[in-house]
Parts: C-alpha cells; structure tokens; sequence
C-alpha cells in the first residue's frame, strides 16, 4: 500500500524573485549568541545520530552569500551534509556532487541512473547514499569511486545512520536495513508495516523510525528486534529527534506528537493549526524548546516538557524542510523561495535571503557557514568570507 500523502514527491513549487542581494553585505565581526553544543561538521542528515538539528561553532551576525553551486537539470530535494571541507549532496538529474565549502568548485561528481531524495552519510572517508531506484551506493569520499552497493526493493529517501561498524538505511520497500559499512554485507533487516522514508535515529543501542504505517518503531541494534511500537494516528516521514527519554515527530495528521520512546507512550500533542496542514519538517529540540515548521507556512516554537506554545513564525510558503539551529538563531528554508533566520527566544526575523526557487531541504552547517539546496538546481552557502593574508612585501 501507498500512502501519497507521505512526504509526496514533485510538488509545484511557488517561484520567488531571486534577490540580487545577500541578506546582508557587511562582513561585521560580531557573531550570533552562545556556542551550542552540537558537532563542528554536519556529516548526517539531522547533524548527529540523535537528529536534534543542533549546530556547534558560530555564525556572524550579518552573514553573507558566498558562493552558488548550480545544476543545470533537475533540482535539490535532498539536505546536504558537509564533512572535512567538502559538501556532498545529491541531485534529481542523477548526479551526486561533492563541493568545497571554501568556494563552492567541485571536486567530483558520481552519476547514477536515478535522481536522489536522500540525504548522504560522510565517516571515515567514506560517503553513503541511496537513490530512487532503492540502490544503496558506498563511494570513497576523496574520489567519488564506487567501493559497494546494497539493492532495495524500493526508493530510498531517508539518509543513512550508523551504529558501530554497521550503517543503517529504511526504504520505501518498508524495511529498516543494517549492513556492514565496510563491505554492504546484510546484517538484518526489520520490516515495518510501511513505507520507511525517515532517517533511522540512533540513541544508545537502538533505533527510532517513525513510518508510514502511523507508528513510532523503537529497534534494538544487535538484532533488529522491535521493542515497541508507539502508535502515532498518522503516517509520516519525518524522522524521530531526540531529547533525553521524549522523541519528537511531526505527522500526515498536523500534529506534532512527543513520544516517551523508552515508556512506549505519548506524552503530549500539538496541532500546528486547525486548516488540517500536515508537518513533514523535523524538529530542532533543545531542553528549553522545540522548533518544527508545518505546512501551515508557519515555523513553531513549543515547550518541550508541555507542548504549549512559546511563538510562531509565518512565511509566505510551507515549511516542508526542517529547521536548524545555531547560536541565537533557528535557519530553515520555506517553499517560498527565502532562507529565514529567526532569533529562537522571540520569533523575530534576524534576516532573510530570497533565492529564487522552492526549498524543501534543511540547512547544513558547518565552519560558520550554511549551505542549503533549492528545486531549481542552485546551492547556496552563507556565513562570513575568510580574511585574505597579506603577502610579504
């Protein structure tokens, strides 16, 4: 069974004009809050295994377009990730591009016969991504060389995740994959009752997957046995973020349902509206608040012990792609065309970029630099330009 209305591919995007300025020009010194505590490099879908969507390092205050990346066919649905300098990110057109993140020129480029959705996994010099013909590529990461690849049963748009020396892949087909990373030999695969289109969080010794058959999936690791199954009232594709023993997951249904995952329950809900919107964003959690955007064109601010509402944010299109946070601020892109950055105690808008195309991915950060796709094909990185060294005279 198909479920269309989980996380539906190819729909018309709304354009905006492309702004011919970056958010800001100036190149002020001054940097944005607090340090978080999150990684220096963004080398999973979410940035950790935990998909909290936070980001360490800083960004200045008034960052500035750097550099664009441009495809000529097809566009960016998938979320980049960036590891050690270089940005890997798929395309629709079949290709799969790793960029440097100083300049935006690419280093190489792996062709598949099928576009990708899917986000990519960077470790230990290896890149891991599936395509929509449900094939699980692994490619050395400094060439772009094909090393192994797994086959599914179906697309894949979900980004891999690991678990000591094992990565983990869902698919369409409905399965939940464990294969060594070394070499793609199958360790185990857990059959959900659907479709699997998120990406597999790893806490501890075990998975959470939420899928399309309206249930949150908690998997132990050594076996890929279930250890709960929490029913969540509608499908999604969104993937499970983490905050201690609360596992956040937004729903076909327009809510946004917290789940004790290590009690088998649900402690609250949250509907993001009453016009029947669904969220396909993933959440950004910290322990003072939880971020999630909705097809409500909204971005929400909710208390994560309650779920009541701290503030909302509106935009002029649906927030499909899940917002990121770093220092003061939560990024995210919306389907109208904008990257916004929003202060996350108020709601209020810090700046925004018009980039002329849809966006339904998430940001990457890494370096004091963000980079996020859009579905027209062009890849945009913010943040502060490195200082030049004067040479000796």
């Amino acid at each position: 069974m198909v479920l269309l209305g989980c996380r539906p591919q190819g729909d018309d995007p709304r354009q905006s004009p492309r702004d011919a300025q970056p958010p800001n020009p100036s190149t002020s010194a001054e940097e944005t809050g607090a340090e978080l505590a999150g990684p220096a490099d963004w080398p999973l879908f979410r940035g950790d295994s935990q998909s909290r969507g936070v980001a360490g390092g800083r960004l200045p205050s008034q960052p500035k377009r750097l550099w664009t990346f441009s495809v000529d066919e097809g566009g960016f649905d998938a979320t980049a990730v960036i590891a050690e300098g270089v940005v890997y990110l798929g395309s629709l057109d079949g290709d799969f591009h790793a960029v440097d993140l100083d300049d935006g020129r690419p280093r190489w480029t792996f062709s598949s016969k099928a576009g990708f959705t899917a986000t990519a996994a960077v470790d230990a010099g290896r890149v891991w991504i599936g395509d929509r013909d449900g094939r699980f590529h692994c490619l050395d990461a400094a060439s772009g060389e094909p090393l192994w690849h797994f086959d599914t049963d179906g697309q894949i748009d979900g980004g891999a995740n690991f678990h000591g020396p094992n990565v983990l892949v869902g698919s369409q087909d409905g399965h939940l994959y464990c294969l060594e990373s070394a070499t793609g030999r199958l360790v185990w695969k857990y059959q959900s009752g659907n479709q699997i289109r998120c990406f597999p969080t790893v806490v501890d010794d075990q998975a959470l997957v939420a899928g399309c058959d309206g249930a949150l999936h908690v998997i132990e690791l050594e076996h890929g046995r279930e250890v709960a199954s929490v029913p969540l009232a509608a499908p999604t594709g969104s993937t499970p973020a983490v905050l201690d023993n609360l596992a956040l997951v937004g729903t076909e249904g327009r809510t946004l349902m917290a789940v004790d995952w290590r009690a088998g329950r649900v402690v609250w809900e949250y509907a993001a509206s009453d016009r029947g919107d669904s969220s396909r964003s993933s959440a950004a959690v910290l322990p003072s608040a939880v971020f999630i955007g909705s097809r409500d064109d909204r971005l929400h601010a909710l208390d994560p012990t309650t779920g009541r509402p701290l503030w909302k944010f509106t935009t002029r299109g649906q927030i499909d792609g899940s917002p990121v946070l770093i220092g003061s601020w939560v990024v995210f892109g919306s389907d109208d065309g904008r990257v916004y950055a929003v202060d996350r105690q108020s709601g209020r808008e810090a700046w925004r970029y018009d980039t002329g195309g849809a966006i339904v991915a998430s940001p990457a950060v890494a370096a004091g630099r963000i980079v996020i796709g859009t579905q027209e094909g062009d890849l945009f990185c913010f943040g502060r330009e490195k200082v030049k060294e004067k040479s000796a005279q």
